[in-house]
């Protein structure tokens, strides 16, 4: 399993070793995300121009012709999506690749999801798994992803659950952490940015606290203590468990509220401090200079940020998860290269992986997400070879809100992960149910 930093480089190297030093060539798989299955070729092309690359798309009966077709190509590209609809055709033809290699493998982290199913299916000499995050919710998709790569050697599930994951999630059993290390450190190629690049220039993080207007803090303080008490009578009514999601959507509408009230309130016009707040960096940088990524959790958000761009005259792209991919690919390119651009709006599930847009120098996180590996991957957007300028990154937390929880909750259950993997995750499924409930606090 290879992590972290220049993982498309190191495959393509290794796929590039294997076909210029055999002599029967085999075809290796790359199944990615559908957003990112052009990128790949594009880098193919870019640093191993010697690889034949296929990308499966189009109508069942293009996709059922190519894969009859594999054995013309050295590296062969999908997405998890297509592949799931693709199995049968690929074992029917019962060919063995080479290698196969999950691409953000944490699309693997429920083993009983179509997406697991159906890669562990692919016949392969070698497997890879390739991830920013090995854990975002729970040490049960560390096991998921060994799953794939070498079926059983961390035992069954129910086995990996009662020997490590309940003693080091719920006992922090440090006996138990330090023996899964040992188990999947043979296996495990980690490296970060400054060991890959030294000379990478500096990240600098900082938190930047804004105050709720008057009436938006009134409408958070009238708005919590409602839902405080609906929550506690339904979970009184029907349980914890049963309540999950009239809790989740409550704390939803209180992140709402400190992004900007409008989100879901018709006709506020009071205005929002954290917008202010970033349109104040926003113009200030752009004057400067610099270029922005700006991230949010919350499309509905660019719309009422698009409108105060526009009132400065401020260019900027837009990437959501309904942007095509080849319209992903042409913006990137376009805001690397045009010093006009300023701004590019990022959704953080849509644009958090595959991008490369280091000609930003600068990153803005709108609002926290519950997981602190989201954010990072994000952030490395910008952050990452061929970044030539220190990278500012500024979170923006509201106080005395949920916001400040929620940078508190990552900070505490990253620790646990940090200990475990090196890596900054949050176990945001696993939260206990007081955890949950401080929140309305």
């Amino acid at each position: 399993m290879i992590w972290d930093f220049g993982k498309t480089i190191q495959i393509l190297s290794v796929i590039l070793d294997y076909i210029k030093n055999s002599n029967n060539r085999k075809a290796s798989l790359v199944v990615c995300p559908s957003s990112l299955s052009l990128n790949w070729q594009n880098e193919a092309n870019k640093f191993a121009n010697d690889l034949k690359t296929l990308v499966i798309k189009g109508t069942l009966t293009e996709r059922k012709r190519q894969i009859e077709e594999i054995d013309n190509y050295d590296l062969v590209i999908t997405s998890y999506d297509l592949l799931k609809r693709d199995i049968e055709l690929y074992e029917q033809k019962d060919y063995e690749f080479k290698y196969v290699i999950a691409d953000e493998a944490q699309y693997l982290k429920n083993s009983n999801t179509q997406n697991a199913k159906s890669i562990k299916k692919i016949k392969a000499e070698t497997r890879y798994a390739l991830t920013g995050t090995p854990i975002e919710n729970s040490l049960a998709e560390l096991w998921s992803i060994f799953d794939f790569i070498m079926p059983g050697y961390l035992f069954t599930y129910r086995k990996f659950k009662n020997t490590y994951e309940t003693p080091i999630v719920k006992g922090e059993d440090e006996d138990a952490m330090k023996k899964l290390k040992m188990l999947i450190e043979p296996f495990v190629l980690r490296r970060n940015k400054k060991e890959v690049l030294q000379e990478l220039p500096d990240k600098t993080v900082t938190v930047l606290n804004n105050e709720m207007f008057e009436e938006q803090q009134n409408l958070y303080i009238n708005y919590l203590a409602r839902v405080k008490q609906e929550i506690a009578e339904k979970v009184k009514l029907n349980g914890y468990e049963s309540s999950k999601m009239q809790i989740l959507a409550a704390l939803t509408r209180l992140r709402q509220i400190c992004c900007h009230p409008s989100l879901f309130i018709n006709n506020y016009d009071a205005g929002s401090s954290k917008l202010e707040q970033c349109m104040e960096i926003i113009k200030e940088a752009t004057k400067s200079g610099h270029k922005i990524l700006l991230f949010s959790g919350y499309t509905s958000m660019f719309e009422i940020i698009e409108k105060e761009l526009n009132k400065e005259q401020i260019k900027y792209f837009k990437l959501t998860g309904s942007t095509k991919v080849d319209e992903r690919i042409k913006m990137v390119d376009e805001f690397n290269k045009n010093p006009e651009i300023k701004l590019f709006l990022i959704s953080l599930k849509a644009g958090g992986t595959g991008l490369n847009l280091t000609g930003a120098d600068m990153v803005i996180h709108y609002d926290p997400w519950w997981n602190l590996s989201t954010e990072n991957q994000a952030t490395d957007r910008a952050y990452r070879i061929g970044q030539k300028n220190n990278v500012q990154v500024y979170k923006l937390i509201t106080k005395n809100s949920i916001e400040e929880k929620i940078y508190e909750l990552q900070e505490k259950k990253s620790k646990l992960a940090e200990n475990m993997l090196n890596t900054n995750t949050v176990f945001v499924n696993k939260l206990t149910k007081e955890d949950i409930l401080k929140l309305f606090e």
